[in-house]
């Protein structure tokens, strides 16, 4: 096995193995989480959720690399760096442990309710990595939706992937060109072969070209020893349209690396958005129907 790849499997097994302070559970164990990948440059890249186990769905991108991101070419799990997670071990709590006598029908209502909410927490993570991109977007294929107000994320979950000679080696402008044009060339593919793609599978390779062309201009300056080009003369609003209503690129979180793995000593308090528990002790149920 190659030693990059030896690498990134040891430390995203060392990452979810890691314990939480108060819950006696591991990371990669908490079912209910969203989590962000990010690229060499701390570039966001891809979001997601899942209610299967943050360590599986990860894995499935990035070891399995058998999610439809993967296969779609959406994501190239080679540009994934950095990985961070937000466990959302309320939600799991609150799926799991029903109300007294809580009937079928308050059950189903109850559930849907909370998949709302995961879904709104994806949108968060979604909505601070395109504020963060450099050029305001990252490849999902889908904007999370968003029903409510948006939750307040707290500090995620962070590991890097590699470091030392393999990051080094990795992370050479001209390794991270050639990837990118390979990855360009592969999502353009599954365009032309299926025919039939979603907008946001055009858009992604649109946002792919964008990336590809912005390092390579990168490093044309640096060989000729001139400045380089700002993202700023990238017009991302008029090559894939905004990503977000309002958007603005506010970098909080591209440069934001103070958030390092072992940083975390959460109770299980702590662990509980305020607003979380607020919707959550809100939740009524009224012949099936619930509401907030």
């Amino acid at each position: 096995m190659p030693a990059d790849v030896v690498m990134m499997r040891s430390k995203l097994s060392e990452f979810f193995r890691q314990k939480l302070a108060g819950w006696d559970k591991n990371l990669g164990a908490c079912k209910w989480g969203v989590y962000a990948f990010f690229d060499f440059f701390g570039e966001p890249i891809y979001v997601g959720q899942t209610r299967e186990a943050l360590g599986t769905r990860v894995n499935r991108h990035l070891t399995n690399q058998r999610t439809d991101a993967v296969a779609m070419r959406i994501l190239d799990p080679v540009e994934v760096a950095e990985v961070r997670v937000w466990p959302l071990w309320e939600l799991q709590r609150a799926w799991s442990e029903a109300p007294p006598e809580e009937n079928k029908q308050a059950k189903k209502a109850r559930q849907e309710q909370l998949k709302v909410l995961l879904n709104n927490y994806e949108h968060a993570a979604y909505a601070s990595a395109v504020r963060g991109s450099k050029f305001h977007a990252v490849l999902n294929e889908k904007i999370p939706p968003l029903l409510g107000p948006e939750p307040d994320l707290d500090v995620p979950f962070s590991v890097k992937l590699y470091d030392g000679d393999q990051l080094t080696a990795l992370r050479n402008a001209d390794v991270r060109i050639a990837r990118r044009a390979e990855a360009v060339s592969r999502l353009a593919d599954v365009a032309r072969e299926r025919g039939d793609v979603s907008v946001g599978l055009r858009r992604a390779i649109v946002i792919q070209a964008v990336r590809l062309t912005h390092l390579s201009a990168v490093r044309l300056a640096e060989a000729e020893g001139r400045e380089l080009p700002s993202e700023s003369v990238i017009d991302s609003e008029a090559l894939f349209g905004l990503m977000l209503p309002g958007q603005a690129g506010d970098d909080e979180l591209s440069d934001d690396n103070s958030h390092e793995q072992g940083d975390h000593n959460y109770g299980p308090v702590d662990f509980i958005h305020a607003d979380t528990l607020e919707l959550l002790e809100g939740l009524r149920v009224d012949d099936g129907n619930l509401e907030l």
